[in-house]
Protein backbone atom coordinates (compact mmCIF):
# COMPACT_ATOMS: atom_id res chain seq x y z
CA UNK A 1 0.00 0.00 0.00
CA UNK A 2 1.21 3.42 -0.61
CA UNK A 3 0.77 5.81 1.65
CA UNK A 4 0.41 10.04 0.94
CA UNK A 5 3.83 10.49 2.76
CA UNK A 6 5.71 8.60 -0.54
CA UNK A 7 3.64 10.48 -2.79
CA UNK A 8 5.12 13.87 -2.09
CA UNK A 9 7.61 14.41 -4.62
CA UNK A 10 11.35 15.34 -3.39
CA UNK A 11 12.34 19.03 -3.93
CA UNK A 12 14.86 19.53 -6.77
CA UNK A 13 18.42 19.80 -6.53
CA UNK A 14 19.56 23.81 -6.32
CA UNK A 15 22.15 24.34 -8.81
CA UNK A 16 25.24 26.56 -6.54
CA UNK A 17 27.51 28.32 -9.02
CA UNK A 18 31.11 27.73 -9.15
CA UNK A 19 33.20 29.66 -6.97
CA UNK A 20 35.40 31.49 -9.14
CA UNK A 21 39.24 30.86 -9.07
CA UNK A 22 41.33 32.64 -6.73
CA UNK A 23 44.46 34.72 -7.98
CA UNK A 24 47.80 32.56 -7.28
CA UNK A 25 49.26 32.61 -4.28
CA UNK A 26 51.92 35.20 -4.25
CA UNK A 27 50.35 37.12 -7.05
CA UNK A 28 47.73 40.18 -6.95
CA UNK A 29 45.11 40.48 -9.06
CA UNK A 30 45.55 43.55 -11.51
CA UNK A 31 42.27 45.43 -10.09
CA UNK A 32 43.63 44.95 -7.04
CA UNK A 33 46.66 45.68 -7.03
CA UNK A 34 47.29 49.43 -5.39
CA UNK A 35 47.37 52.50 -6.90
CA UNK A 36 50.79 53.43 -6.46
CA UNK A 37 52.03 49.86 -8.19
CA UNK A 38 50.13 51.61 -11.57
CA UNK A 39 51.69 55.34 -11.08
CA UNK A 40 55.25 55.61 -10.07
CA UNK A 41 56.35 53.66 -12.78
CA UNK A 42 53.63 56.19 -15.18
CA UNK A 43 54.98 59.08 -13.38
CA UNK A 44 59.08 58.13 -13.65
CA UNK A 45 58.16 57.83 -17.33
CA UNK A 46 56.16 60.89 -17.61
CA UNK A 47 58.83 62.81 -15.78
CA UNK A 48 61.86 61.89 -18.16
CA UNK A 49 59.47 62.19 -21.00
CA UNK A 50 59.01 65.66 -20.27
CA UNK A 51 62.05 66.96 -19.17
CA UNK A 52 63.98 67.47 -22.10
CA UNK A 53 60.84 69.14 -23.60
CA UNK A 54 60.72 71.51 -20.22
CA UNK A 55 64.65 72.16 -20.90
CA UNK A 56 63.92 73.27 -24.72
CA UNK A 57 61.08 75.70 -23.28
CA UNK A 58 63.01 76.86 -20.93
CA UNK A 59 66.27 77.94 -23.02
CA UNK A 60 63.73 79.23 -25.46
CA UNK A 61 62.00 81.52 -23.45
CA UNK A 62 64.28 83.05 -20.77
CA UNK A 63 66.59 85.76 -21.13
CA UNK A 64 70.13 85.28 -22.65
CA UNK A 65 72.44 84.14 -20.10
CA UNK A 66 70.04 83.72 -17.43
CA UNK A 67 70.76 80.87 -15.25
CA UNK A 68 66.66 80.15 -13.50
CA UNK A 69 65.13 77.03 -13.65
CA UNK A 70 61.61 79.04 -14.29
CA UNK A 71 61.35 80.99 -17.81
CA UNK A 72 60.29 84.07 -16.20
CA UNK A 73 60.38 86.95 -17.36
CA UNK A 74 59.56 85.47 -20.81
CA UNK A 75 61.04 86.69 -23.81
CA UNK A 76 60.64 86.07 -27.33
CA UNK A 77 63.74 87.46 -28.32
CA UNK A 78 65.15 83.90 -29.10
CA UNK A 79 62.34 83.33 -31.57
CA UNK A 80 62.44 86.88 -33.16
CA UNK A 81 65.81 86.31 -34.03
CA UNK A 82 65.81 83.61 -35.68
CA UNK A 83 62.83 83.44 -37.36
CA UNK A 84 64.19 86.96 -39.05
CA UNK A 85 68.26 87.08 -38.66
CA UNK A 86 68.32 83.38 -39.22
CA UNK A 87 65.76 83.26 -42.10
CA UNK A 88 63.88 80.63 -40.56
CA UNK A 89 60.41 81.65 -42.44
CA UNK A 90 62.48 80.45 -45.56
CA UNK A 91 63.29 77.29 -43.74
CA UNK A 92 59.89 77.14 -42.51
CA UNK A 93 58.47 77.64 -46.13
CA UNK A 94 60.93 75.20 -47.58
CA UNK A 95 60.12 72.94 -45.82
CA UNK A 96 56.30 72.57 -46.12
CA UNK A 97 56.71 72.45 -49.55
CA UNK A 98 59.09 69.58 -49.51
CA UNK A 99 57.00 67.64 -47.20
CA UNK A 100 53.50 68.33 -48.80
CA UNK A 101 54.95 67.28 -52.25
CA UNK A 102 56.65 64.35 -51.09
CA UNK A 103 53.32 63.01 -49.00
CA UNK A 104 51.31 63.83 -52.11
CA UNK A 105 53.78 62.06 -54.58
CA UNK A 106 54.37 58.93 -52.00
CA UNK A 107 50.61 58.68 -51.37
CA UNK A 108 50.00 58.49 -55.35
CA UNK A 109 52.80 55.97 -56.40
CA UNK A 110 52.29 53.85 -53.50
CA UNK A 111 48.71 53.47 -53.99
CA UNK A 112 49.06 52.23 -57.74
CA UNK A 113 51.64 50.32 -56.91
CA UNK A 114 49.86 48.55 -53.74
CA UNK A 115 46.89 48.00 -55.94
CA UNK A 116 48.90 46.11 -58.27
CA UNK A 117 50.61 43.95 -55.64
CA UNK A 118 47.44 42.88 -53.84
CA UNK A 119 44.98 42.46 -56.96
CA UNK A 120 47.25 40.99 -59.68
CA UNK A 121 49.62 38.00 -60.21
CA UNK A 122 52.84 38.16 -62.40
CA UNK A 123 55.92 35.73 -62.29
CA UNK A 124 58.17 38.31 -60.34
CA UNK A 125 55.63 39.01 -57.53
CA UNK A 126 57.66 37.89 -54.96
CA UNK A 127 61.25 38.53 -56.19
CA UNK A 128 59.28 42.35 -56.54
CA UNK A 129 57.98 42.15 -52.46
CA UNK A 130 61.70 40.96 -51.32
CA UNK A 131 63.45 43.36 -53.50
CA UNK A 132 61.38 45.89 -51.62
CA UNK A 133 61.89 44.51 -48.81
CA UNK A 134 65.41 44.40 -48.78
CA UNK A 135 65.21 47.76 -50.26
CA UNK A 136 64.33 49.08 -46.80
CA UNK A 137 68.08 47.92 -45.39
CA UNK A 138 70.08 49.91 -47.78
CA UNK A 139 71.14 53.24 -45.84
CA UNK A 140 70.23 56.54 -47.15
CA UNK A 141 73.53 57.69 -47.32
CA UNK A 142 74.58 54.68 -50.05
CA UNK A 143 72.35 56.44 -52.46
CA UNK A 144 74.06 60.02 -52.42
CA UNK A 145 76.21 59.31 -54.87
CA UNK A 146 73.92 57.60 -57.69
CA UNK A 147 71.23 60.20 -56.54
CA UNK A 148 73.67 63.09 -57.06
CA UNK A 149 75.06 62.18 -60.26
CA UNK A 150 71.44 61.62 -62.05
CA UNK A 151 70.46 65.11 -60.65
CA UNK A 152 73.41 66.55 -62.02
CA UNK A 153 72.67 65.36 -65.09
CA UNK A 154 69.64 66.52 -64.88
CA UNK A 155 70.79 70.09 -63.45
CA UNK A 156 68.78 69.78 -60.66
CA UNK A 157 71.42 70.12 -58.17
CA UNK A 158 70.47 73.34 -55.59
CA UNK A 159 66.37 72.77 -56.30
CA UNK A 160 63.82 71.51 -54.03
CA UNK A 161 62.69 69.40 -57.24
CA UNK A 162 65.33 67.34 -56.24
CA UNK A 163 64.76 66.71 -52.42
CA UNK A 164 61.16 65.72 -53.19
CA UNK A 165 62.53 62.85 -55.47
CA UNK A 166 64.93 61.52 -52.93
CA UNK A 167 62.34 61.67 -50.00
CA UNK A 168 59.57 60.04 -52.32
CA UNK A 169 62.17 57.38 -53.61
CA UNK A 170 63.12 56.57 -50.25
CA UNK A 171 59.74 56.32 -48.80
CA UNK A 172 57.96 54.70 -51.85
CA UNK A 173 59.12 50.65 -50.97
CA UNK A 174 58.01 50.68 -47.65
CA UNK A 175 54.62 52.92 -48.23
CA UNK A 176 53.89 50.34 -50.99
CA UNK A 177 54.04 47.58 -48.97
CA UNK A 178 51.88 49.01 -46.62
CA UNK A 179 49.36 50.11 -48.69
CA UNK A 180 49.25 46.74 -50.15
CA UNK A 181 48.28 45.12 -47.22
CA UNK A 182 45.11 47.21 -46.73
CA UNK A 183 44.44 46.93 -50.27
CA UNK A 184 44.11 42.61 -49.36
CA UNK A 185 42.11 43.96 -46.11
CA UNK A 186 39.26 44.93 -48.31
CA UNK A 187 36.80 41.59 -49.97
CA UNK A 188 37.12 41.30 -53.43
CA UNK A 189 33.67 40.62 -53.74
CA UNK A 190 32.62 44.36 -53.30
CA UNK A 191 34.86 45.53 -56.08
CA UNK A 192 33.19 42.56 -58.34
CA UNK A 193 29.66 43.61 -56.81
CA UNK A 194 30.45 47.24 -58.28
CA UNK A 195 31.59 45.48 -61.85
CA UNK A 196 27.87 43.52 -62.27
CA UNK A 197 26.39 47.23 -61.10
CA UNK A 198 28.49 48.24 -64.52
CA UNK A 199 31.34 50.33 -62.97
CA UNK A 200 34.38 49.60 -64.70
CA UNK A 201 37.99 48.78 -62.64
CA UNK A 202 38.71 52.66 -62.01
CA UNK A 203 35.56 53.48 -60.68
CA UNK A 204 34.63 50.94 -58.90
CA UNK A 205 38.13 51.15 -57.46
CA UNK A 206 37.58 54.88 -56.41
CA UNK A 207 33.58 54.40 -55.45
CA UNK A 208 34.37 50.96 -53.30
CA UNK A 209 37.78 50.29 -52.05
CA UNK A 210 39.58 54.04 -51.59
CA UNK A 211 36.93 55.58 -48.95
CA UNK A 212 37.89 51.90 -47.30
CA UNK A 213 41.47 52.94 -47.49
CA UNK A 214 41.43 55.76 -45.80
CA UNK A 215 42.50 55.59 -42.68
CA UNK A 216 45.73 53.54 -44.44
CA UNK A 217 46.07 56.53 -46.42
CA UNK A 218 46.21 58.72 -43.94
CA UNK A 219 48.85 56.66 -41.65
CA UNK A 220 50.86 56.13 -45.08
CA UNK A 221 51.01 59.97 -45.85
CA UNK A 222 51.87 61.38 -42.66
CA UNK A 223 54.96 59.40 -41.98
CA UNK A 224 55.79 59.99 -45.45
CA UNK A 225 55.17 64.26 -44.13
CA UNK A 226 57.05 63.58 -40.93
CA UNK A 227 60.19 61.75 -42.13
CA UNK A 228 60.67 64.53 -45.56
CA UNK A 229 60.05 67.05 -43.02
CA UNK A 230 62.82 65.98 -40.60
CA UNK A 231 65.38 64.44 -42.68
CA UNK A 232 68.46 66.43 -42.86
CA UNK A 233 70.92 63.81 -45.22
CA UNK A 234 69.30 64.57 -48.67
CA UNK A 235 69.06 68.64 -48.25
CA UNK A 236 72.37 68.96 -47.02
CA UNK A 237 73.93 67.42 -50.10
CA UNK A 238 71.61 68.50 -53.03
CA UNK A 239 70.78 72.24 -51.61
CA UNK A 240 73.49 74.97 -51.68
CA UNK A 241 71.71 77.70 -52.02
CA UNK A 242 70.58 79.08 -48.05
CA UNK A 243 67.47 80.27 -49.43
CA UNK A 244 66.65 76.86 -50.55
CA UNK A 245 67.61 74.99 -47.38
CA UNK A 246 64.96 72.88 -45.17
CA UNK A 247 64.69 73.59 -41.81
CA UNK A 248 67.07 70.75 -39.95
CA UNK A 249 70.12 71.97 -42.24
CA UNK A 250 68.80 75.76 -41.21
CA UNK A 251 68.98 74.50 -37.57
CA UNK A 252 72.63 73.12 -38.39
CA UNK A 253 73.16 76.72 -39.50
CA UNK A 254 72.94 77.76 -35.42
CA UNK A 255 75.80 75.45 -34.65
CA UNK A 256 79.40 76.58 -35.22
CA UNK A 257 82.85 75.15 -34.10
CA UNK A 258 83.65 78.24 -31.67
CA UNK A 259 80.38 78.86 -29.92
CA UNK A 260 75.97 77.70 -30.11
CA UNK A 261 73.55 79.75 -29.47
CA UNK A 262 71.46 77.84 -27.11
CA UNK A 263 68.18 79.81 -27.05
CA UNK A 264 68.27 80.13 -30.42
CA UNK A 265 68.48 76.53 -30.90
CA UNK A 266 66.29 75.76 -28.76
CA UNK A 267 63.42 77.92 -30.38
CA UNK A 268 64.39 76.85 -33.84
CA UNK A 269 63.87 73.06 -32.02
CA UNK A 270 60.42 74.49 -31.02
CA UNK A 271 59.75 75.67 -34.41
CA UNK A 272 60.18 72.75 -36.36
CA UNK A 273 58.62 70.47 -33.74
CA UNK A 274 55.19 72.12 -33.75
CA UNK A 275 53.89 71.34 -37.42
CA UNK A 276 54.52 67.40 -36.42
CA UNK A 277 52.75 68.14 -32.88
CA UNK A 278 50.05 69.54 -34.69
CA UNK A 279 49.61 66.92 -37.56
CA UNK A 280 49.61 63.87 -35.17
CA UNK A 281 47.26 65.54 -32.83
CA UNK A 282 44.76 66.09 -36.23
CA UNK A 283 45.25 62.21 -37.38
CA UNK A 284 45.71 60.49 -34.03
CA UNK A 285 42.55 58.74 -34.60
CA UNK A 286 43.26 57.78 -37.90
CA UNK A 287 46.20 56.69 -37.34
CA UNK A 288 45.08 54.07 -35.12
CA UNK A 289 42.55 52.98 -37.10
CA UNK A 290 44.97 52.89 -40.33
CA UNK A 291 47.61 50.42 -38.13
CA UNK A 292 44.40 48.36 -36.73
CA UNK A 293 42.88 48.08 -40.39
CA UNK A 294 42.28 44.81 -41.25
CA UNK A 295 38.60 43.87 -39.97
CA UNK A 296 35.83 44.38 -42.48
CA UNK A 297 33.13 43.71 -41.37
CA UNK A 298 30.28 42.79 -44.09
Amino acid sequence: MITKEATVAAPAPVAVAPEPPRPAKGHRAWDEAPRWQIYLPLGVYLVFTLIPFYWILLFALRPAGSTSLVPWPMTSVHFEKVWTDRSFGTFFYNSVLVGVATLIMTTLVALAGGYALARFDFRIKRAFMLALLCSQFVPGALLLVPLFEIFAELQMINSLGSVIIAETVFQLPLSMILISNFIKNVPYSLEEAAWVDGCNRFRAFRVVVLPLLRPGLIAVGSFAFVHSWNHFLFALMFLNNQEKQTIPVGLNTLMSADSVDLGALAAGGIIAAVPVVIVFAFIQKWLITGFSAGAVKG
